[in-house]
Formats: C-alpha cells, structure tokens, sequence
C-alpha cells in the first residue's frame, strides 16, 4: 500500500542533487526516494543536478529571488559549502538530506541519516539560526561552517580525505608528511587583548561540536555562542600529536599544551607561512583573519546531541 500523505499546504523548494556524493552508484535510487518522500511531505521540489562543473550559487540565488525560501541539499558537505554562501543574511533557510562520505554538518544538528527522516524533517524540524565563520588569507576569503586548519592539519586533509574515501594508497602521503613537518612561530592577535607569540605544528579554528571523521575537540564548541573556538597545538612534538590523534579516537582528551582561545575575531601571522584550508578548501598564503557571524544562516535541524545544542534547544522552547 502507498503511504498516506500527510496534511500539509504545498511547500516550494528547491533540491540541488549530488548525484556523486557519498556512493555514485546509489543515486538513481536516492533521488526516486526523496522524491517521493517530498511527495508524501507536499513539497514541490524545482530538481537541480550537479555536475562536476556547476555554478550553483547563481542557481540558488535565482530560487530565492523568485521567493523560494527553502533550499534542499541532497548531497555531503562539501555540496552544502558550495550553496550556504549566496544563503547567509537571507530569508531563506537551508534543508539538509545528508548522502554524502562524512556528513558532518547534519550529525551536528541532529538531521537523520535516513532520506525518510531526514525529508520529515524539512517539515517537522526546528528552524535553527546558527553561526558563521569567515577566513580571510592573503587574497582570498572564504565561509566556513565546521572549521578552519592552519599548519599541519592542512598538509594532510587531502590525503587523510582521499583515506576516509577508501584510497588506502594515500596512507604513506600521510606519514610522510607529518614526518617532514616543521613548526611555525605565530603571532596571535585576539580581539581585546595583547599579541601572543608561541611555536605551533598546527592551529583549528572551530565553529562545530564534531569535525572531520567526526571527532569531538572539546565539548565546550558550539554552533550558537556568537564565538569561534581556537585551539594552538604547541610545545608538541610530532609524536605528541600521533599520540593524542590515537587517544581522540575515544572521545575528547584534554591536555594542557593545547592552548584553547574563545574569541569573535582573531589574526595570526606565521613564519614560516602555514597552509590554511576553510571546511577543506584551499587559501592564498598570507595574513589570517578568522571571524564569527553570529545567527547567519537559518537551517532545519532535529534533535541535538551536544550539551551546547540541548542548552539551546531548551532555551528555544521557553515562551
């Protein structure tokens, strides 16, 4: 028996579609679903197919100047990067059907795995308004939802992502480049307050609870405290990082040597120049300036499972 649909008015949307998201081969399938989860939700779905070539901001700044206010990302993060930009300081409000490799972004607001939950969602979810960084390198400047990676952690993204992807041939890359690393004498310039001077293999400025392969830094980070948590990996030694990126495995691991800043805006100079990335993406070198942009962007979310996003749910339900 088909499903029953549920009582609502029609709903406009538009669905930008990975179709090489997470498993290719699973997208024929994927699609035919949300289509008829949408169907069964009363949302009318305008469909938009990426492909490895796409320009898809002016496609979703066309939805949104036309007045459709909600815009579906089926697809991973990255998908989701390459739409939440034209988005931010807007009216409309971003929906999330996660079927990428990571699919951070939706664990961190609660957004089911599941195309049939993650769909229910678009309708029955909480509209969430959360915060924003922004990174500015040299020429280049960038938005960033989850975080941003100075030093080290830049150098092996791209092996340790092509890792995550199944690409085990990347895994001596990555030794190898931690092997070579050298540290950086940085200049952190905190809003407020003195210039700190320190050596460091790495620097994460984080705007969500769980990063990367889902790892938790701290549970103190959250999407919605109008801060960016920036954490300063120094007086480590490369086998002082192997060793805590073994014991995070279990959980967050606290340990004094990593200096924990909260701040709403920040520059370092380092030298030599440390690579930077912004959610995975490549900037010029040069000067960085970090900051937060507070209730930015409007996004669907379920239940939260960090302490930080349960603090704002019940303040959410307060009259």
């Amino acid at each position: 028996m088909p499903k029953k649909t549920i009582s609502h008015r029609p709903l406009r949307a538009k669905l930008i579609f990975n179709a090489i998201a997470g498993q290719a081969d699973e997208s024929p399938r994927q699609l035919a679903e949300i289509l008829t989860e949408m169907q069964n939700c009363n949302i009318l779905p305008e469909v938009y197919m990426v492909h490895p070539n796409s320009q898809v901001e002016p496609i979703v700044r066309s939805a949104i100047k036309r007045g459709i206010n909600l815009i579906v990302v089926a697809g991973g993060d990255g998908t989701i990067d390459s739409v939440m930009g034209v988005m931010i300081g807007s009216s409309a409000t971003l929906g999330i059907i996660p079927t990428g490799t990571r699919n951070n972004l939706a664990f961190n607001l609660g957004i089911p795995e599941t195309i049939p939950g993650a769909v229910a969602l678009l309708r029955e979810g909480r509209r969430l308004k959360i915060d924003v960084g922004s990174m500015r390198s040299g020429h280049t400047r960038r938005w960033f939802l989850e975080d941003a990676t100075l030093g080290l952690l830049s150098d092996i993204y791209p092996f340790a992502d092509s890792v995550q992807h199944g690409d085990l041939t990347q895994i001596g890359n990555l030794l190898s480049t931690v092997v070579s690393s050298t540290p950086s004498r940085l200049r952190m310039i905190l809003e407020g307050r003195k210039p700190i001077d320190m050596s460091a293999y790495m620097v994460l400025i984080a705007n969500m609870p769980y990063i990367g392969p889902r790892f938790q830094i701290s549970p103190d980070v959250s999407w919605n405290d109008n801060h960016l948590d920036v954490f300063v990996f120094s007086d480590m030694s490369k086998l002082d990082l192997i060793s805590y990126a073994v014991q995070s495995t279990g959980g967050a691991v606290e340990d004094a040597r990593i200096k924990h800043y909260r701040v709403k805006r920040l520059t370092i100079l380092s030298n030599p120049p440390m690579p930077v990335l912004a959610d995975g993406m490549l900037l010029d070198p040069g000067p960085v300036t970090a900051e937060i942009h507070s209730r930015a962007l409007a996004v669907m979310g379920g239940a939260i499972n960090t302490a930080m996003g349960e603090q704002f749910l019940h303040h959410s339900r307060k009259p």
